[in-house]
């Protein structure tokens, strides 16, 4: 995707009332925290029968054994609906883009009928949870709204208003609402025909709604008390609801702490925020935000829901929330009369700093929130995020951004950026990107899931990305493009991830020479991360990914790039690829990569495919369950008397076998041509301990 910069704008000023009307009582707070329902946790009432077994707990829908050390630790447990009891159907597994369980988490979800239910058995205590969940479009686009009954151990029950008024997106890039529109882009090659439908006779008839996607959303709902391990969760479709069918994906459960207290600060309530979200409060925090500034205080955002319209500009100020289940920062979708200087048509609520020509802004500090937007289309020039503009020594910790364009979209140049202990879910494209001249920055132990495009991304345009981290995240289910991509740059890390369930054009992990990036220059260490059921089809090309793939489209890749550490679990197509754009092969080459001490169990056809110049190294490259020839080695397509134009190193220790013995074996060196364009799929067997 691409972005423009947002201008520079600055807050308003305002003349102060006196500081004591500044801090927040403890009555204050107490009034705000009863607007959600808090209520300390409580022991567990016991439950009316014998407690179920438990439902099986997973990370990305793997066994917590296979990813130990890997993703993000945030308290959450994981529980996929097609492991739990019910009376609905499981659908899938399947892989196939355009359909739900394709889409799910694990790829098999469950679907209600009304009346029926899945019953999930709780592993620890809980006070409140996550439902990740599918419901039909509106015949004409736009979205329904569902209820859904939630009760425990057969309790009272409380009701949750589903909606997928932020799902269901049809059609060509940059995509529509709409699902009966015709193409968007009939000059464009399209695999449905293999053909340019504007330039057929007879045209093709295509079918609608043409490529549905992004069907899944989710929901949060404190439950008002504490249940203890063994306690059942049932989530029903009632009678009457107008969705003829709902579908689970997964249910996350957690234990969350009291509202964060501050009472020495610079309260939004003071200013007249509105904490039951009736009217805008955007003025309310500006003024909370100056006074911050003048008095060196923090600005506290007591429980409640605010509405916010348009950008918050931030500039050395820390705004302290009280949890993100507790302080929600909501606000509509806005249409400019004349569009801002950066081009954007629409604004929305967001946190901004200033503008890198400006300067950018510093010593921001975020924490303790909810962003939720209301983006329901994909426009680009749009600066709609939850996050934005340049922020550079500053910190994002514990935020919740939800139904915004991208969660975290940085425009540098910029540094020293920490963004920690997040979620990020539901949105329209990336969920973070580090974009232009970010450095020393890190992403570390967050949770992106259901993105319109890459997951992570560091995008070097112009101004290298340098020094960066991406470590300990979990990245599921991007309906788009990659889970963590990496275009130019320099000196970068990503460590330590669990990368699950990429759908289509893009896979888990990509390095990529597009996008007008810099060039990589320098290192760039890929170590110890684990990716799954990844390996995904693209679209244009009418080939499979590799789970990690490398793609030299404007340049050539050829800085130090080191992939050591890394497991490759039950891909679809490939599990590592090279790949040069065919109209661009003799001109770009991928070199100096080097794989070490990787695992691979599971692959539909190769371990490597090669479809580049260049020369990879491998050493201790185990790899099992592998569906066709070890190496697919397609070079430039030249198809020379020499061989490829790839070459492959052996460094040792390449043990595990192919279809036709071991993968990496001696014939199949230095640069033996083995092109299978399109070598049929094996379903891999689901991966399980390595020995």
């Amino acid at each position: 995707m691409t972005s423009t910069s947002t201008a520079s704008r600055t807050p308003r000023t305002h003349r102060m009332r006196p500081p004591l009307t500044m801090l927040a009582s403890a009555a204050a707070v107490a009034i705000a925290a009863s607007l959600v329902g808090f209520t300390a946790p409580a022991a567990a009432q016991t439950a009316p029968t014998a407690p179920a077994a438990p439902t099986p707990v997973t990370r990305a829908a793997l066994s917590p054994a296979l990813s130990a050390g890997r993703g993000a630790d945030l308290g959450i447990s994981e529980q996929e609906a097609e492991n739990a009891s019910t009376t609905g159907t499981v659908i899938g597994p399947d892989r196939a883009a355009y359909t739900l369980p394709a889409e799910a988490s694990g790829r098999s979800a469950v679907s209600l009928t009304p009346g029926q239910y899945v019953e999930f058995t709780l592993p620890a205590a809980t006070n409140a949870i996550t439902v990740r969940y599918s419901i039909p479009d509106a015949p004409t686009g736009g979205g329904i709204t569902a209820p859904l009954a939630v009760t425990v151990n057969g309790g009272a029950k409380q009701t949750m208003t589903l909606t997928s008024q932020y799902s269901w997106l049809y059609n060509q890039y940059s995509f529509t609402n709409d699902p009966n529109a015709d193409l968007l882009h009939p000059d464009w090659w399209i695999t449905e025909c293999a053909c340019v439908p504007s330039a057929t006779t007879p045209s093709p008839v295509v079918q609608k709604p043409f490529r549905p996607m992004h069907f899944y959303d989710e929901q949060r709902l404190l439950l008002g008390r504490t249940y203890k391990a063994g306690d059942r969760i049932r989530l029903t479709a009632p009678a009457g609801t107008p969705a003829a069918t709902t579908t689970i994906d997964l249910l996350d459960s957690q234990l969350v702490g009291a509202p964060h207290v501050r009472l020495i600060a610079s309260n939004v309530l003071a200013f007249g925020a509105d904490p039951f979200g009736r009217r805008d409060s955007a003025a309310a925090f500006d003024k909370a935000i100056a006074f911050a500034k003048k008095a060196h205080l923090k600005v506290y955002v007591p429980p409640g829901t605010y509405q916010v319209n348009r950008h918050i500009i931030v500039d050395d100020v820390t705004i302290e929330g009280a949890g993100s289940w507790y302080t929600i920062i909501t606000g509509h979708e806005v249409a400019l009369a004349t569009p801002a200087p950066d081009g954007s048509t629409h604004t929305g609520v967001g946190f901004y700093g200033k503008d890198a020509s400006a300067g950018g802004s510093t010593n921001v500090h975020l924490s303790g929130f909810t962003v939720q937007g209301d983006v329901r289309e994909r426009i680009d020039i749009d600066q709609v995020n939850a996050i934005g503009g340049a922020l550079s020594d500053s910190t994002i910790d514990g935020l919740y951004l939800h139904h915004t364009k991208v969660g975290i979209w940085l425009d540098g140049p910029m540094h020293n950026l920490s963004i920690t202990n997040s979620v990020i879910a539901d949105q329209i494209a990336d969920g973070i990107n580090f974009h232009t001249g970010v450095t020393a920055s890190t992403v570390r132990n967050n949770l992106i899931r259901n993105t319109g495009d890459d997951g992570l991304a560091m995008w070097s345009e112009k101004t290298a990305d340098t020094g960066d981290t991406f470590d300990h995240n979990t990245v599921q289910t991007p309906t788009l493009a990659n889970g963590i991509a990496i275009y130019g740059g320099a000196d970068n890390t990503v460590s330590n991830n669990l990368v699950a369930d990429p759908l289509r054009e893009g896979s888990a992990i990509q390095v990529g020479s597009r996008f007008g990036a810099e060039p990589f220059t320098g290192h760039l260490w890929i170590t110890n991360n684990t990716t799954v059921r990844a390996g995904t089809f693209e679209l244009n090309w009418n080939i499979g990914l590799g789970a990690i793939w490398f793609y030299a489209l404007e340049r050539n890749i050829d800085a130090d790039i080191q992939v050591v550490g890394d497991n490759f679990l039950d891909n679809t197509y490939n599990a590592i690829m090279l790949v040069t754009d065919f109209p661009v092969k003799d001109q770009y080459s991928i070199t100096n990569v080097h794989f070490r001490d990787i695992r691979v169990d599971g692959t539909g056809t190769s371990v490597l495919s090669a479809r580049s110049a260049g020369s990879a190294s491998f050493q201790n490259v185990d790899a099992r369950n592998v569906g066709a020839v070890g190496v697919n080695n397609c070079g430039s397509f030249n198809f020379t008397p020499a061989g490829s134009e790839f070459s492959i190193a052996d460094l040792g220790g390449n043990d595990g076998g192919g279809t036709t013995g071991p993968w990496l074996a001696p014939w199949e060196l230095p640069n033996t041509i083995t092109c299978d364009d399109r070598p049929p799929v094996v379903a891999p067997p689901a991966p399980s301990p390595w020995s």
